[in-house]
Order: structure tokens, then C-alpha cells, then sequence
């Protein structure tokens, strides 16, 4: 009779665990060991092997012919846990009959791929990771292969779903202290001394016929049987314990509970970028046979709990913050996207620089502990000017943007040439698969991936080191991109079949070699996906009926939300909109409880600077506000709300580990009012701009011949020429113009009202049109047509005219440093028309965060410091403009408006937001 070794192990039962016994089944057995039946290669170390055992070989005809199988006591599963070894069998006596070893027989000592002494070997609910319960530091460690020595768990640890009470011994292979098994019997543990005295321990190692040292007292057989019968009622006890099957409603888990299983704690705490080793592989959906799909990440089981921030919409002053209020909320990546018109402003000219340095924003992601999902277009959508892309592709008559025509694919090629460059060294795991190859230039690169040679810019890409095999290597561990998204919404524009595996191979021929996804919501789902990318779906609350049709695009593969609406943007002349917290806590609950990993779209919103801000147009154009507070879980200027408390507890009562402290909040403040006290008339800044363009008919914005021949994107056009007589006055107009003669306002041309009358004159006088660029449509077909400015012929009872000259007022930094040297006016008591009004802020030595409030004035533009802070206007809801601290400077700040239509008296501040 051969007795197999018992062993203490998790079953895949999440959170029990099982006895594995062993059952007999006469099979041939050549070597006279007993070996264990695999059942399969699940866990199976790469240097286990049987030890064969020196004895007296019987003939052949006498050879013992069985072996043993691994079956789970508890539940009967067979085949799924590893070998551990083979027992050797006693010689027989002379007499022809072997005597059984004392049950328990002596235990030899196993080299464990995981630490390298005795004890027992636990695998964590955390797929992948395994735990080695150990002995005080500098000892061997109490070898524990019977029931007897089970370890009663009570405490839990923060990597393992079951803990331990005894603190005299840390973990060993995660370090950390203080969670461990309690001590082994008395026996045992007389035993286990001698393993650090040398001559004891060759005693204790012997063959199992040898004598036993005197300490060692031996067990009887009868004291085995009530161990066994022990184990015989295992499975009724433990059947209590097991977790209950979940429903099948045709996704993973869609039966959620109010609150997930205290079993179920997260620590993900040797899952970040800084602590991750093995970047073999980054995050990947796996599909185990039997069980719920799910995400791994570096061979760990892993779920997203993400938050998204535009870096481009936050003062890089604030990133660190803003980050540090993800971390502490509990989430554990950022997803953000990458605006190709502001990284491209004109062909060719690529900034990287400032509020727009993105590789500066992962790697300070990558410090916080956060991972990163980058989504980088080329159309990002996020109400943003013509959804990301720029405006001088509008310069060409022919293009289709979002298409595979020649002209949009050729500009997509050479951006993704400059930006994937960038992304590259920026994965998790690109350091296992990729190889920077050495160029002549200092400072420079070129990236071999795929059969592509891409150039690498000089200086950008973190420290090189320069390997002995000639590979340069920008950043040795990798860094926390882990996973890439293909276009965006892509499902509601479905133009052109071939665009999305185009934008695919582009990403995969320049290195991306991280998990691609696509984006869409249910309804444009199946339009949008294409095969070999993970489809992930956006939504504004949980719904089953979402989650099957995505099943059904795509079987047995995790979910995803990319985007769960926690809020809304707002539009000039609309309700500023608010979503409930409690529906939002509601929604993230059963997220997590179904384990669908989720993007919380914002998390911070932060504020659309400039001209950057997008519009709408269903039926009527509206543009999208200056602020992007979206009711976001973090207000625009980064303060708390009701929404990220309650996100912080939810995520704190599923977290093994505590979350980090909250960081404190940027201080407001309210400065003294501010008069201006001067103003220059538009038509007195005429002089100090840049030589007109003169047409013989009017010009778009796009196609002006200005900026090196790319347009120009941004701001306002004005418009003159002669006329000698009035009429009705006909003219296609985006967005919105004033009509003046001289000097002198007449009437405003909008998308709906093309007309006016010019009233009868007795000479000739100057028509002035001043069209706005109110922001291109992000979304819908419409983005094909958003060329601004005036877009046709202008007439008068429909007689064409002729002879414009032309003003481009983007208003840059360098337009105000010209106005410092103009002669600028003292405010008048009435102020009527287009003007730019000059004041003066005074703050402390300490600048903080404060909120412009502008009651008395009209609509127009506000720049501090040279910085554009963005529209203002009296339609509403946006009542004030935020001015982020970190462009004040100590004392005096130069404050400039650029008001359209009448003046006001006084510019005010205040340390609450009216959104």
C-alpha cells in the first residue's frame, strides 16, 4: 500500500480551502514509484520531478502496479492542482512483506519555485499570485504536510483573501510583515528546529526506514484513522463556505449584489507601474475555461477602475494634484485623450510643449501608482473644436474626414509617424517586445517596429542608455500605457469600412503592441467594432439589454465601459446639467460587483482655455461652454463633491488596503474689484496687426493665406470692402457676424437670419463684418462642413461684391505684445462696438485660485496675463470664468477684455463658481 502526501491548498472555489487526498488506480507503473496524475499542466512547476529513492528492485513480475491520482477531498475535483512530489516506498523486509511507514511518513524536503524552504504553499484569489506562508525572519520554516498543522485563518491579509493570526512570521514572498500562519504542533515544530542544526538535520532527513531522533515522537496508526475521518466530513463543512453560483442572464455576473463580497477585496498594491516585474505581458482579456472572462495584467488578475482627465484642459501646475485626488478616490488608471489640432497646429509643426508635453502627463501618471489608457484619435470627439482634428485639412474642397480618401489618410500618416514615436517607449510591455535600434545624431533615434523605420525627435523619450548589443532603450522598465484605443464612436459616422483597419495596422506597424480597443455606444456597437480589437461600450447607467448585445459582438471576452456618463456638458443658452450621485454610486456598485471594468467619463473635467471649445448642431448651432466642469466627480478648479465621496467609500469598502489620505484643496480667494481704465477701439487695433489679405471675394478662415498656408483655426475675421448704395444685404455667415458701416452697427447675420438692410446712403462707406468662430461641430456628419468665416458671396439685392480686404484677429500671445506699444484711450462713460478694456488685478504675495464674474458685461473674450481664459457671455448658464491661480503672478496681473458689444463697469471676482 502507498500513502500520497496530503497537502493545504486553495481550490479554485474562490476563498475554501481544500484537502487533496490521494485515490488509487492500478496503472502501470515501470520505475516502481508512485507518481501523481497531472490531470492537466495548470500550475505545474517547471522543476518538478519524482525523486526515486535507492532501494532493493523485486523482480518484475513483483513490481507494484499503481498510482496514485490528485483529487480534491472537499469537492472532488480531479486534475487541477499541481504535483508537488512523489513519496518514496519503503524497502520490503527480508521476509517478502513491507511495512507501511508511520502515517504520516517523513516529508522531503521540496524546492519551491517561489521560496526555497519548507511550509505551505497557498494560491491568492488574485489569479496568478501565490502566497508562501513562512517562519520568522532568518528561519527555514516549519515544514506543515498534515491536517493537524492546518493553519486556522481568521485575519484577513491584504493579499490573500483568507489571512492569519500569528504575527511572528512575515510572508515571505510578498514581505509583507505580520500575516502569517500560526505556529505548527508542537511535534512539528520539534522537528522543524533541528532543520537549522546541521547534524539534527541529517537525522531528520533519512530514508522513512531509519530511526527517528528521540524528540520526534512517533504517531500511531489509530491516531491517522480519526485524521482521516476528520477529513471525511471536510466536504459538508466547507460546503457552507462555498460562494453561491451567480444567475446566467447572458453576461459575466450580471447578477450584482447591492455591495460585492467582502471576500472579493481588491489589492492591487504590487500591481502599479513602479512595483510591476514581470512586463512580459501588459493588460490582456483572458477567457479560462469554466470561469468568468477577465483582465490580467502582468499574469495578474486586474480591473480597471478608471478616471478621465484631459491633460491639454488643466494647467500643468495641477496635474500632480488632479492625479493625486484619482489615486486617493481609489481609482487605479487615468485614460485621457490626445488632441491632434493642438498638437498640429499647422502641417508639420508639432508642440509637445507646456500644457501640451503628453508624455510629461503619463510618466506623472506613472509616479502617482496610476496605469494609463490613451486614446488618441485621430477624432477624439470631446467637445472639442471639430472633434480634434485641424482645420486646415478643411483647406482641400474634396475631403472626407474620418474616411480612407488620400488626403485625410496622408495626414493621418505623418501625425501617427511624429505622435506613436512618442507612445511607443510609453507601454507597459515594450521593452519585452520591441528594440530601439542606434542612429547616427545625438539625441536621436529611429524605432524599429514591424518592418517600420519611425524617426525618434531629438530630447524627447525620458534618459537614453545605450545597451552593449547597440539597442537603445528610453525607459529600461517600461511605462503605464496599457492599452490603446482605435478612433472613437466610431459606430455613429460608419462612412467607410475600411477606415478602422487602416487606423488598426497604422498602430500596430509603428509599435503599439498593447491592448487595442474600440469605443461606441449600444446603439452603433455592431458599427464600430472590427475584428481582433476589444470592443467596449458607453453608457449613462447599467443596462443589462447593453451588455448582452456586446456579448454578442463579442463571446466569452470581459467588459468594459470606456465611458459611463457621471454628468453632461453644457451649450451657450441652455441648463446647466447635473446628474444624481446616488445613481452614480448606484451604477459604479453593480460595476464592480459583476467585475466589469469601467472609465468614470469625468472624473475631471477641467476647462476648455482659448478656443478650444467645441459646438452642437441639431438644427441650431450652439457652442459648448468655456467651463468642462461636466459635473464631473472633481469640480473644474479640482475641489471634492458629493459624487467622489461617495466613490471614495465604495471603493475603500472593496479595498484590502487602506486608501491614501486626501490630498488637501487648492485655496480660492476673492480679490478686489477691478475698473478698467483704458480701451482701444477694434478699428484703432487694425494698425497692429498683420497686413490684410485682399480678394476680390471673401475668404474662409480656413483658406486664408496665412500661417504658412494653413488658415487660420481659431478667433475672429474681419471682413471690409466699399459700398455706394444700401439694399438687402445677403451674406453665409459661421458663426455669427456684426454688420457695421464705418464705425457704426447695423444689425447682426447669424446660421438662421442671412439677411439685413443696409440702409440708403448718399456716398460711398466702408461694410465691416466681423464673423466669430463660435466652435466647430465635434460630432455627427457635420464635421465635413465647418468651414467658418464668410462661406460664399456676398450680396447686395443680389448684387455680388468685390475688393475685400481681409483681417485675421486669432489673438496669440504675440497680437497683445504688439498692443502694449498702441495708444490706448480713457474708458468713456458709454462704450459702444468691439474693444479690447485694460485693468489691473491685485492679489497677495501668495496667488491662489479665484473665479472672474463678469454681471455687466456682454459677450466677448478674457485674457489674463497673456493667457486666455475663454468666452464669456450673457446667455448663460455660465455665469463666471475660472482663473487658475498658477497664472497669477504676486501683485499685479494685466487683465484684458475683449468685449464685442458693450461695455461694462466692473470685472469681479469670487471663490464660488456660477455654472
Amino acid at each position: 500500500m502507498l500513502v500520497n502526501d496530503l497537502l493545504l491548498k486553495n481550490c479554485p472555489v474562490p476563498g475554501a480551502y481544500h484537502v487533496l487526498g490521494a485515490r488509487r488506480s492500478p496503472v502501470a507503473s515501470e520505475t516502481g514509484l508512485t507518481t501523481p496524475s497531472l490531470g492537466g499542466t495548470r500550475d505545474r512547476p517547471a522543476n518538478r520531478t519524482a525523486t526515486r529513492v535507492p532501494r532493493e528492485a523485486p523482480p518484475a513480475a513483483s513490481r507494484p502496479r499503481s498510482s496514485l491520482k490528485r483529487i480534491c477531498i472537499s469537492c472532488s475535483r480531479l486534475g487541477w492542482t499541481r504535483v508537488i512530489q512523489a513519496l518514496p516506498v519503503a524497502s520490503a523486509p527480508a521476509g517478502g512483506r513491507r511495512e507501511l511507514p508511520a502515517f504520516p511518513p517523513q516529508r522531503p524536503r521540496v524546492d519551491w519555485p517561489l521560496a526555497r524552504h519548507r511550509g505551505i504553499a497557498a494560491r491568492s484569489g488574485l489569479t496568478g499570485w501565490a502566497h508562501r506562508l513562512g517562519s520568522p525572519a532568518g528561519g527555514a520554516g516549519p515544514a506543515v504536510s498534515h491536517l493537524a498543522a492546518r493553519p486556522q485563518l481568521s485575519r484577513a491579509c491584504p493579499c490573500h483573501p483568507r489571512g492569519c493570526t500569528d504575527r511572528s512570521a512575515p510572508l515571505r514572498t510578498c514581505a509583507r510583515g505580520g500575516w502569517t500562519r500560526p505556529a505548527p504542533p508542537r511535534a512539528s515544530r520539534a522537528r522543524d528546529t533541528s532543520a537549522r542544526d546541521p547534524a539534527a538535520a541529517g537525522a531528520n532527513h533519512g530514508p522513512p526506514g531509519a530511526q527517528q531522533p528521540a524528540h520526534r515522537a512517533p504517531r500511531s496508526r489509530r491516531r491517522s484513522w480519526t485524521r482521516a475521518l476528520a477529513v471525511a466530513f471536510l466536504p459538508l463543512i466547507f460546503s457552507g463556505f462555498a460562494p453561491r453560483p451567480r444567475q446566467k442572464l447572458g453576461l459575466p455576473g450580471a447578477s450584482a449584489q447591492p455591495r460585492p463580497a467582502p471576500s472579493s477585496l481588491f489589492n492591487w498594491s504590487h500591481l502599479t507601474p513602479l512595483e510591476l516585474e514581470d512586463r512580459a505581458a501588459g493588460l490582456e482579456p483572458q477567457s479560462p475555461g469554466g470561469r468568468k472572462p477577465c483582465f490580467t495584467l502582468g499574469g495578474h488578475k486586474f480591473q480597471v477602475f478608471g478616471g478621465s482627465i484631459h491633460y491639454f484642459r488643466v494647467p500643468r501646475a495641477y496635474w500632480g494634484d488632479r492625479l493625486r485626488k484619482l489615486k486617493a478616490c481609489g481609482f487605479n488608471t487615468v485614460t485621457t485623450y490626445v488632441p491632434w489640432n493642438l498638437h498640429e497646429p499647422e502641417r508639420g509643426k508639432f508642440d509637445f510643449s507646456g500644457n501640451l508635453d503628453m508624455e510629461a502627463f503619463v510618466l506623472l501618471a506613472a509616479e502617482m501608482g496610476l496605469w494609463v489608457i490613451l486614446r488618441p484619435g485621430p477624432y477624439i470627439c470631446s467637445e472639442i473644436d471639430l472633434g480634434g482634428l485641424p482645420s486646415w485639412l478643411l483647406q482641400d474642397p474634396k475631403m472626407v474626414l474620418r474616411t480612407t480618401y488620400s488626403g485625410f489618410v496622408k495626414a493621418v500618416d505623418k501625425y501617427f509617424d511624429h505622435l506613436i514615436s512618442r507612445v511607443v517607449p510609453l507601454q507597459v510591455a515594450w521593452k519585452d517586445r520591441l528594440k530601439y535600434r542606434r542612429w547616427r545624431g545625438q539625441g536621436s533615434g529611429e524605432a524599429c517596429c514591424g518592418g517600420r523605420t519611425v524617426p525618434l525627435s531629438a530630447g524627447h523619450g525620458g534618459p537614453a542608455q545605450w545597451e552593449p548589443d547597440g539597442w537603445r532603450r528610453p525607459y529600461r522598465r517600461g511605462g503605464p500605457i496599457i492599452a490603446v484605443q482605435v478612433e472613437n464612436e466610431y459606430g455613429s459616422f460608419a462612412e467607410d469600412r475600411g477606415y478602422m483597419p487602416y487606423l488598426q495596422k497604422a498602430l500596430l506597424e509603428r509599435g503599439i503592441v498593447e491592448l487595442l480597443v474600440t469605443s461606441d455606444d449600444a446603439e452603433n456597437l455592431l458599427k464600430g467594432h472590427i475584428k481582433g480589437v476589444l470592443a467596449t461600450i458607453n453608457m449613462n447607467s447599467f443596462q443589462e439589454s447593453d451588455f448582452k448585445l456586446l456579448s454578442y459582438v463579442q463571446s466569452n471576452k470581459p467588459i468594459m465601459v470606456m465611458e459611463f456618463w457621471v454628468g453632461w456638458f453644457d451649450t451657450w443658452g441652455s441648463e446647466h446639467k447635473v446628474k444624481n450621485p446616488k445613481d452614480v454610486e448606484e451604477t459604479v456598485t453593480k460595476f464592480i460587483a459583476s467585475e466589469i471594468s469601467f472609465n468614470v467619463y469625468m472624473f475631471h473635467g477641467g476647462t476648455n482655455f482659448g478656443f478650444m471649445n467645441g459646438a452642437t448642431d441639431f438644427g441650431i448651432h450652439r457652442g459648448v461652454v468655456t467651463s468642462y466642469d461636466y459635473d464631473a466627480v472633481l469640480t473644474e478648479s479640482g475641489d471634492y463633491t458629493e459624487k467622489y465621496f461617495k466613490l471614495r467609500r465604495l471603493f475603500g469598502s472593496v479595498s484590502a488596503i487602506p486608501l491614501p489620505p486626501l490630498p488637501e484643496l487648492t485655496p480660492k480667494a476673492e480679490y478686489p474689484s477691478v475698473k478698467p481704465s483704458l480701451y482701444l477701439p477694434l478699428w484703432d487695433v487694425l494698425q497692429y496687426l498683420n497686413e490684410p489679405v485682399m480678394s476680390n471675394t471673401p475668404v474662409n478662415m480656413e483658406n486664408l493665406p496665412i500661417n504658412g498656408g494653413n488658415g487660420q483655426s481659431y478667433g475672429f475675421v474681419l471682413y471690409e470692402t466699399s459700398i455706394c448704395s444700401g439694399g438687402s444685404l445677403r451674406a453665409d455667415v459661421h458663426d455669427t457676424a456684426q454688420v457695421f458701416l464705418n464705425e457704426i452697427n447695423i444689425g447682426h447675420l447669424h446660421d438662421h437670419a442671412k439677411t439685413l438692410t443696409v440702409p440708403t446712403m448718399t456716398r460711398c462707406q466702408l461694410l465691416r463684418i466681423l464673423v466669430e468662430n463660435q466652435g466647430r461641430v465635434n460630432f455627427s456628419w457635420k464635421i465635413q462642413d465647418q468651414r467658418k468665416g464668410l462661406t460664399g458671396s456676398v450680396t447686395i439685392n443680389n448684387t455680388p461684391l468685390q475688393g475685400f480686404a481681409i483681417y485675421s484677429l486669432e489673438m496669440t500671445m504675440s497680437f497683445f505684445e504688439r498692443l502694449r506699444s498702441a495708444t490706448w484711450r480713457p474708458v468713456p462713460k458709454a462704450c459702444l462696438g468691439p474693444a479690447f478694456y485694460l485693468g489691473t488685478l491685485k492679489v497677495d504675495s501668495s496667488p491662489k485660485d479665484t473665479f472672474l464674474r463678469l454681471r455687466t458685461w456682454n459677450s466677448g473674450f478674457a485674457f489674463i496675463n497673456g493667457h486666455n481664459l475663454g468666452r464669456y457671455s450673457i446667455m448663460g448658464p455660465q455665469g463666471t470664468l475660472y482663473l487658475p491661480g498658477a497664472w497669477l503672478h504676486p501683485e499685479d496681473n494685466e487683465i484684458i477684455l475683449f468685449e464685442k458689444r458693450k461695455c461694462g463697469s466692473y470685472i469681479q471676482t469670487t471663490d464660488e463658481p456660477v455654472l
